[in-house]
């Protein structure tokens, strides 16, 4: 399942830092992910699908968090 907001992994992690209030200044280049896992790298790590929820909200699924900063911030205080 998917949300309804979806977001680079830049912007997940500069939110997940900001929730958790840990720094979040040093990207890993890509050419180091695919030194240390090589191919691996390029599955998981440096690929992108931009996916959303349609079938869901078409039916008219209602999301009980919004946007990733009340969804983590649920998380971090459960």
């Amino acid at each position: 399942m998917v949300s309804p907001g979806p977001v680079t992994n830049y912007q997940f992690t500069k939110i997940l830092g900001r929730t958790l209030h840990r720094p979040t200044f040093m990207p890993l280049p890509a050419f180091l992910a695919k030194i240390i896992f090589g191919q691996m790298a390029e599955e998981l790590l440096l690929s992108s699908t931009k996916v959303t929820p349609g079938g869901l909200l078409n039916v008219g699924y209602i999301f009980r968090d919004h946007t990733l900063d009340i969804a983590l911030q649920q998380l971090a205080t459960s």
